[in-house]
């Protein structure tokens, strides 16, 4: 019966939101946790991936190995008072519809995170974060399986070290674990945060106060700044943000403001973080197609496959804007999305 669930030779054409035609060696789709770690005890294969929304991954070459398909889903409330209520939500649960079902509920915290792409299960393995909103805010903890003993453990906030879309499972503990579920602690009196970005300008465009702006208020113009910004991956092949905002000495950036007085940055406990979206635009990449990849016309940060590109004609682009984002700024961009090659 097992055997059913392992497909060979299966196309992630679908299971990518760049679009690429990369194959699996063995493919597998797994509805509970019970399911996973049979196909983990039957499986042969060295090499094993985790594919969840597909939207934070790049296929260089097919995968010589098992990808496994989390479809495990579920929103249950641990607990619940006046102020606050505790949801568990199971990992291959899509972060945006999570996001709707709390809005609508009146449940406060993640609002500002709405239309991230990907699982929920991807969200604190990034700490996804989006207009002066991040995962860690909001997380209590985690359930992941050791995928060698195949036990399933408990991560508080701490143990998870939180960084700019940064956290242990993604180094020390890269490989290692499957994150099961995830549990969060959202507000039923929600603090707006709308001091980001082009939210307060949505806002007023449709003549709501910020003082009386709802989550749904926040979500919804959230949503319009996306949508306008950022390609459907649907219509056009991408991951959202190629790279991750570099963060450079203060003493760095201000000899970068004399050369370029226009240049943005935010102070933070690192120094001072620069929008890797005005670096690439600055240097010409904004609207640059070479082949059938370039940097997105409206979001320079946004990487695209207008249709046929490979895994590796995207990343060269990639390393093209990296190198010369050196050059110009002396700044090493770092990327947001995760390389597959096998």
């Amino acid at each position: 019966m097992m055997q059913a669930l392992f497909q060979h030779n299966v196309a992630l054409k679908s299971y990518n939101t760049f679009g690429l035609d990369a194959k699996a060696k063995v493919f597998a789709e797994v509805n509970s946790l019970e399911q996973l770690k049979q196909v983990l005890l039957e499986t042969d294969q060295d090499k094993l991936l985790f594919l969840g929304g597909g939207s934070n991954v790049l296929f260089c070459n097919d995968y010589d190995g098992l990808v496994i398909h989390n479809a495990i889903k579920g929103i249950q409330v641990l607990s619940e008072s006046d102020d606050s209520v505790l949801l568990k939500i199971y990992s291959g649960e899509l972060w945006h519809d999570l996001v709707m079902h709390c809005v609508e509920k009146g449940w406060g915290g993640i609002e500002n995170m709405s239309l991230i792409p990907g699982t929920v299960g991807a969200a604190p393995m990034q700490n996804i974060g989006a207009y002066g909103v991040e995962l860690e805010q909001v997380f209590e903890s985690l359930e992941a399986l050791n995928l060698k003993s195949l036990e399933l453990q408990t991560f508080k906030h701490d143990q998870c070290q939180f960084g700019y879309r940064e956290s242990v499972f993604k180094r020390h503990l890269k490989g290692q674990y499957f994150i099961f579920s995830v549990t969060l602690r959202l507000s039923k009196i929600p603090v707006i945060h709308a001091d980001y970005g082009d939210i307060v300008s949505v806002l007023e465009a449709q003549n709501i106060p910020i003082h009386s702006a709802s989550i749904k208020d926040i979500s919804n113009a959230v949503i319009k700044i996306r949508q306008s910004k950022l390609p459907d991956p649907a219509v056009l092949g991408n991951s959202g943000s190629f790279f991750k905002n570099p963060t450079v000495s203060e003493a760095q950036f201000n000899e970068l403001k004399l050369k370029y007085p226009d240049i943005k940055g935010f102070v933070n406990e690192h120094g001072v973080k620069i929008p890797a979206a005005w670096l690439i635009e600055k240097a010409g990449w904004k609207g640059k197609q070479i082949g059938q990849t370039g940097s997105h016309a409206m979001q320079a940060l946004v990487i695209v496959n207008y249709g046929g590109a490979s895994g590796d004609e995207i990343w060269q682009h990639a390393q093209n804007v990296i190198e010369s984002i050196v050059n110009l700024f002396n700044i090493q961009l770092e990327a947001e999305v995760n390389i597959i090659r096998s």
